[in-house]
């Protein structure tokens, strides 16, 4: 079985997985990292939602030997040792989750989409499309707003 090394949350890791199976597999099973869920398995959800080469992507739908030699960020990834992201701290500060089951990729989206623009608007957060069975879109729009101001 192939060995593939990547570096994982800025950590080197190496996993022995056969070359098709989802990084989201290898991410959970095989490195214990179990930010990232399991919706859909079809980039459809978002759940998953991580950064590779700090783009946003579906590890649900990315192989694990695309990660070969880049580098993964998960939520776990995300603060800067105990210094939560500001995006974190919105998610707190507004009371965004309920059952939290999509959060970490919620999350990750909304880095994702502030990367890429400072100032969002409402069309821009409702384009991250990572469903939330709870239902909490406004509080995930107030948080992402708030985020936004904070880092501009």
């Amino acid at each position: 079985m192939p060995v593939y090394g990547f570096t994982l949350n800025g950590n080197p890791v190496t996993v022995d997985a056969p070359e098709d199976l989802p990084l989201l597999w290898a991410l959970r099973d095989k490195l214990g990292v179990t930010g990232p869920k399991y919706g859909c398995g079809i980039n459809v959800c978002k759940a998953c939602t991580s950064f590779l080469d700090g783009e946003d992507i579906r590890p649900c739908s990315v192989k694990v030997s695309a990660a070969e030699g880049r580098e993964v960020t998960t939520i776990e990834g995300l603060a800067d040792g105990d210094k939560l992201h500001p995006v974190q701290e919105a998610w707190l500060e507004y009371d965004v989750a309920q059952c939290g089951y999509c959060q970490p990729g919620q999350i990750m989206a909304a880095v994702a989409l502030l990367k890429r623009t400072s100032s969002p608007t409402d069309e821009d957060i409702r384009a991250i499309e990572n469903v939330c069975r709870c239902g909490t879109y406004f509080r995930i729009r107030e948080a992402i707003m708030s985020a936004a101001e904070k880092m501009s």
